[in-house]
């Protein structure tokens, strides 16, 4: 093989993985989103996690939300058809009260490796089967939920009182505040946008828009 024949080869692989990767982003569906109207610009908004050659979009969740429980079967069909160049990341919020126990679980499950298994699921016992409660749970509760899903019960109290997941609170919670976080289900697409929408349905499609903005950005 020739230098010039092995340059055409690098460049016909290039460009077959490129085409690849665009024909794996989803096509944003509806009319161009409008800034101040279904998404707010943040000024000097960073993302929370950067990862080179990654879209972050950001959810702020909040598992005793009844609107992010209306919300996480719409999400999850989304999230399965995002393109490998998205990278999305839920951060459950630590907004105080009956939030914080929940967030806590999260943290410590996501450590534990049993989120795969359990966000649907916790979800769905605390809003459609009540089998935990909404307002002050003790940790043996909650771990008692995450034994049925092959957790430690002594474990996952320990890995719930972590000090590491305080340090966690502190981190989202300045991301919350520099990108004006107010409420539950929030999605921050690079932490330069925050999207707003009329329906779930509406955020997703506004969301999907500012992906492909970033894709095509200078850099993106």
């Amino acid at each position: 093989m020739t230098a010039r024949t092995a340059r055409l080869s690098c460049l016909l692989v290039l460009l077959q993985l490129l085409f690849a990767t665009h024909a794996l982003a989803r096509a944003p569906a509806g009319p161009a989103p409008v800034a101040g109207v279904d998404y707010v610009e943040i000024p000097g908004g960073i993302p929370f996690e950067a990862m080179p050659g990654k879209v972050e979009v950001v959810e702020v969740f909040g598992y005793t939300c009844p609107h992010c429980a209306n919300f996480q079967p719409v999400l999850e069909p989304w999230k399965s058809q995002l393109a490998d160049d998205v990278q999305f990341t839920a951060l459950a919020a630590p907004l105080g009260g009956y939030w914080i126990p929940y967030a806590r679980a999260y943290y410590a499950a996501r450590t534990l490796g049993l989120l795969g298994r359990t966000h649907d699921a916790l979800f769905r016992a605390l809003h459609d089967e009540h089998r935990l409660p909404l307002s002050r749970p003790t940790p043996q509760e909650i771990a008692g939920f995450y034994a049925e899903y092959g957790a430690d019960p002594q474990q996952f109290v320990q890995a719930m009182a972590d000090p590491a997941i305080d340090a966690q609170f502190e981190r989202v919670t300045a991301f919350m505040q520099r990108s004006g976080v107010q409420g539950t289900p929030t999605l921050i697409v690079n932490g330069k946008y925050r999207v707003r929408g009329n329906s779930f349905q509406d955020m997703l499609r506004i969301t999907d828009h500012l992906i492909a903005r970033e894709r095509s950005a200078p850099g993106g």
